[in-house]
């Protein structure tokens, strides 16, 4: 999986930091820490991802474009667009897309390319089905020049908004960008979980940078990064969000790794054992499986080639040959979406004391597909059948007439492709109020 580094520390941070109790510190010497992110990337569109340390900030001579501040209010006004807004930014997953070498006069090719990828990246599922738990946001980053440093070679330099590069590292394919730029422009959205950016070019490549935690001053998780006019290039954004909202790890191996050093994993689509009733998805076991194969125990994945399996001989999050995540994948999915966003909201906050013969109104998430959404109202829990569905109701409808009596309406997800309780559970959103 991709982590963020961090910060690397020099020699001298860590000679200081072995010195024995009661020794004087020893002043450090040399150039201050470089900031870095492990990234993800892919050398061509079928290739199995490949690991990388890159540096936070864009080489000198790439980063001469400055980024706008991120507070600054007129800019937000004018700078972002809403391309899908279902619902409050606290019940959704925020997307922000921003493009990288787009001139002013070329921001209609931006907005048409970001349109192409979104819909790219939505038609595989469970992005499909679930694409009315996002909002989408577009932010205008208009570069001084057109195209993309690094393209077509490496000696090219083009001044842009966010300094984004081929050949990063010394890898033509990868990607990279100043995550600091990013992080001002994804400032300006109301929210952003997660980052796409859109470099104007042919040239396939990209990356993905993945945050368990934040970088400094910025909400989202993971960016990705990806060329505007290369066919498969959208899967690299596919895949990374596969990291950043579902956790799961890669399942593909290195050659040379050799066996799997760690006693289990993390993750729900990789396993220690190639025993098919312990492990993690037996509950899908011999079924078919979208990415053509039928789900077992297949050895090799999270970079390992012995003693780690997983549960398809492909997909997506093994190699970019493959358009589909597995049964294991998109259930993870789904866990993830609604980590972030909740399929049902109102407009009377949840908590509110209401009275009798207030209206209580529910809205629930457009999704479709495999989603199946069931709304049941409950006073003081137990459920009112005869209100199954309905989206609104008073609590005297309900019977609840007396003060201190607690109204709740819950929308559980049904889906078929969601077999674990636990994901069943955190697919299940609650809102309450209490009469007065």
């Amino acid at each position: 999986m991709i982590a963020s580094v961090g910060a690397v520390v020099t020699a001298a941070a860590l000679l200081a930091g072995a010195h024995t109790a009661g020794a004087a510190p020893v002043p450090s010497a040399g150039p201050a820490p470089v900031a870095t992110h492990e990234v993800e990337y892919f050398d061509g569109p079928g290739a199995e991802p490949r690991h990388k340390v890159v540096p936070a900030e864009a080489p000198a001579r790439i980063a001469r474009h400055r980024a706008p501040a991120a507070a600054a209010p007129a800019a937000t006004a004018a700078a972002v667009t809403a391309v899908q807004e279902t619902g409050p930014v606290s019940g959704r997953l925020d997307l922000v897309v921003m493009g990288d070498g787009y001139t002013a006069a070329q921001q209609a090719d931006f907005r048409a390319d970001a349109q192409a990828t979104l819909d790219s990246v939505f038609a595989i599922e469970p992005y499909a089905s679930y694409r009315g738990l996002f909002n989408i946001w577009l932010v205008d980053t208009a570069s001084a020049e057109s195209g993309i440093s690094g393209d077509p070679t490496a000696g090219v330099v083009r001044n842009t908004a966010l300094s984004s590069y081929f050949f990063c590292e010394d890898t033509e394919r990868l990607l990279c960008l100043d995550t600091s730029k990013v992080t001002a422009y994804a400032n300006q959205a109301p929210a952003s979980d997660i980052v796409f950016v859109i470099a104007n070019s042919a040239k396939y490549g990209g990356a993905g940078y993945s945050f368990p935690t934040p970088p400094a001053g910025a909400s989202y998780h993971g960016v990705a990064t990806m060329s505007s006019d290369n066919a498969q290039s959208y899967l690299i954004g596919a895949h990374e969000l596969g990291h950043s909202i579902g956790n799961l790890a890669d399942e593909y191996q290195y050659a040379g790794y050799g066996a799997y050093p760690y006693p289990s994993s993390d993750s729900v689509n990789i396993s220690v054992t190639p025993d098919l009733g312990a492990t993690k998805w037996y509950r899908w076991l011999g079924e078919q499986d979208p990415t053509g194969s039928v789900i077992g125990t297949y050895e090799g994945g999270d970079y390992y080639e012995t003693g780690v399996y997983r549960p398809t001989s492909t997909s997506l999050m093994r190699t970019l040959a493959s358009t589909e995540f597995n049964h294991v994948g998109r259930e993870a999915m789904i866990k993830g979406f609604y980590a972030y966003a909740d399929a049902v909201t109102s407009t009377v906050p949840s908590g509110t004391r209401v009275r009798a013969n207030e209206k209580l109104s529910v809205r629930l998430a457009p999704v479709t597909g495999l989603s199946g959404l069931k709304l049941t109202w409950y006073v003081d829990g137990k459920p009112v059948t005869r209100a199954t569905g309905r989206l609104s109701v008073t609590p005297a409808e309900l019977g609840a007439t007396r003060a201190g009596r607690r109204v709740t309406a819950t929308v559980t997800d049904t889906t078929a492709a969601v077999r674990d309780p636990a994901v069943r559970a955190a697919a299940t959103n609650s809102l309450s109020w209490q009469v007065r």
